[in-house]
């Protein structure tokens, strides 16, 4: 969902959260996450690591930015887009 739209007293289903879509909402699925509380104490990092060795390949280093972002606004910020963490996933994902 746009963050502009999100609204933490409607956070029933994984779609309801920031920059969540249909496929972003299977992958967390995948995760075993199937409510937007279940995310809540994730670590975007080891999401985006596990998700990458369940589908067996690396994933698409924005699926991290993703995750940054759904995992903060979970944990109590403000819904923000999911590009804003680029610069933190850079730091993260050094080469």
């Amino acid at each position: 969902m746009n963050p502009d739209k999100v609204d933490r007293n409607q956070l029933e289903k994984l779609t309801d959260l920031p920059n969540i879509g249909p496929a972003i909402a299977t992958d967390l699925r995948l995760l075993g996450i199937n409510r937007p509380d279940e995310l809540a104490g994730h670590s975007p990092v080891e999401l985006y690591y596990m998700l990458s060795q369940i589908k067996g390949k690396r994933q698409d280093p924005c699926v991290l930015d993703v995750f940054i972002s759904v995992t903060r606004f979970v944990d109590g910020e403000e819904p923000r887009p999911w590009w804003m963490y680029a610069e933190e996933r850079k730091r993260i994902l050094k080469p």
